[in-house]
């Protein structure tokens, strides 16, 4: 607190304050008892003189009465009785009733008990312990007479104090292009549209630039950051900078050490890295390991492995499991996959992994999901088409079969770029490489068979191809699925940047 001590501005902590104000409170009691003491000494040396012209009576009453003025007869008191000179004028006061006996007995007895006051005050004055029991016994009476209930509540100080104390918990996405730039902006930035519409620009590239990651993200969270030769390196997600709908972002390599040879492949989102929760990695040619999230606790600067990566493969993707999930895995020529993931063990960080799906030699692993029951399976193809399929039609299979056909790939659709399981009528980010970017909600997705090749869910620019598709992780307010354009929305769905 700041106070004024010795007439200067001080700050000053609790200990501090409470031994100037001490030090504040034994001045005021020796200056009061000074003071005291100093009328008490005034005092009895009146009475003194009243007991001298007692004592004397008789003379001083005949020296009164002889002399011719009041001056005098003061002058006669203070040279016959060595009176001073207010004993003197006092004596010259005193009034006659007090001549009596009982008035002069009044006297005695004040006199005696002030010449008693005086000792104790000069005893005061000279010990400065009796000053401080004073001080105790006054702050005490003022608590009982003023003091009620502690209001304020006292808890033990935080003294881990971190930034993320200090930063409103939101949902925000966070994209990154081909070439590296990363930056996360608020899903509220983009508004629900119509299956078939345009979308809207989600970030100004360069033209020899992509958009190809998009990744919903809370900002307490922490961000695993994969990379496709197996290394994993380690994020906040507030310390990614916030970008417009339209801005780059900030390149990657200036927010975590990547080597040359290293692009982002995944991301995984963790509030904590509490034992009994797993990492499952996917990689391009079907390998699959399980990896126990503890492991990647304290990732170092330069980033630590995560996986062991052929020369000729690549990490696709990962995702957070409990240990006893189901795992779908979805191909670029339209083949799935769906098993138990008890079947893949844990292993260690360098670990390479088991075969999750068999490939074809010209086919690639395009997704990995954690599935359940009651849920439905969207995938969407490179021209903009998509579907959803009841995930009761991926029949369980063991671990590095085939698989069944998951959507008909044909020149017309072509390749699948993505697959996400969905628990219920959620919404989604599609993503375009020339930065475009349109927000559906799935119920308006039609729900068909597996050996189907979908309908149309962006309608995408000459040349132009989707490469991208994220979950959102709430819906917009009075957004049904069903609903026509809103006022603010084209007719058509579209919308330039």
């Amino acid at each position: 607190m700041l106070a004024i001590v010795d007439q200067r501005p001080r700050v000053l902590n609790l200990l501090q304050a409470c031994e100037l104000f001490l030090d504040f409170r034994r001045d005021v009691v020796r200056r009061r008892t000074a003071f005291e003491l100093r009328k008490a000494e005034a005092r009895a040396h009146v009475l003194e003189g009243y007991v001298i012209a007692l004592d004397h009576l008789d003379a001083v009453i005949a020296l009164i009465r002889g002399a011719k003025t009041p001056v005098e007869a003061k002058a006669g008191l203070m040279a016959q009785f060595a009176m001073s000179e207010i004993q003197a004028d006092e004596v010259l006061k005193l009034q006659l009733q007090r001549l009596t006996s009982l008035e002069r007995q009044k006297i005695t007895d004040e006199l005696r008990e002030i010449r008693a006051r005086i000792a104790d005050l000069r005893d005061i004055l000279a010990k400065p312990r009796r000053v401080d029991e004073i001080v105790a016994t006054e702050l005490k009476q003022i608590r009982e007479e003023h003091g009620d209930p502690r209001r304020t509540e006292i808890q033990d100080a935080v003294d881990d104090l971190s930034i993320e104390d200090l930063i409103a918990e939101e949902d925000v996405a966070i994209s990154i292009t081909h070439t590296g730039y990363i930056k996360r902006t608020s899903i509220s930035t983009y508004r629900s549209q119509r299956r078939g519409g345009r979308g809207r620009m989600g970030m100004r590239t360069k033209d020899e630039d992509f958009v190809d990651q998009l990744f919903i993200a809370s900002t307490h969270s922490y961000i695993l950051i994969f990379t496709d030769r197996g290394r994993v390196y380690w994020l906040k997600v507030h310390e990614i900078p916030e970008v417009g709908p339209q801005g780059r972002g900030k390149a990657v390599v200036n927010l975590v050490h990547l080597t040359p040879q290293e692009k982002i492949a995944a991301f995984v989102s963790v509030k904590s890295f509490e034992p009994g929760r797993y990492v499952l990695l996917a990689t391009r040619k079907g390998i699959v390991k399980k990896t126990e999230i503890a492991n990647f606790a304290n990732p170092r600067t330069a980033g630590i492995i995560a996986l062991g990566v052929e020369d000729d493969d690549a990490l696709i993707e990962a995702v957070l499991t409990s240990g006893k999930d189901e795992v779908l895995l979805g191909t670029k020529e339209g083949m799935a996959i769906h098993f138990v993931e008890e079947d893949v063990r844990p292993m260690g960080r360098t670990a390479y992994g088991v075969k999750g799906i068999e490939l074809e030699k010209s086919d690639d692993v395009v997704g990995v999901e954690v599935v359940s029951a009651g849920g439905t399976v969207l995938t969407l193809t490179s021209n903009g088409y998509g579907k959803r399929t009841t995930i009761e039609e991926y029949r369980l299979q063991s671990r590095g079969g085939k698989g069944i056909i998951d959507i008909k790939t044909t020149e017309r659709n072509g390749p699948v770029v993505g697959v996400k399981f969905l628990r219920g009528d959620e919404q989604v980010m599609l993503i375009t490489e020339k930065g475009m970017i349109i927000r559906l909600n799935t119920a308006e997705i039609s729900t068909i068979g597996r050996n189907t090749q979908g309908v149309r869910l962006i309608q995408l620019e000459e040349g132009d191809h989707l490469v991208s598709v994220a979950r959102l992780a709430e819906r917009e307010e009075g957004d049904d699925g069903g609903a026509p354009p809103r006022p603010d929305t084209p007719a058509e769905g579209k919308e330039e940047a």
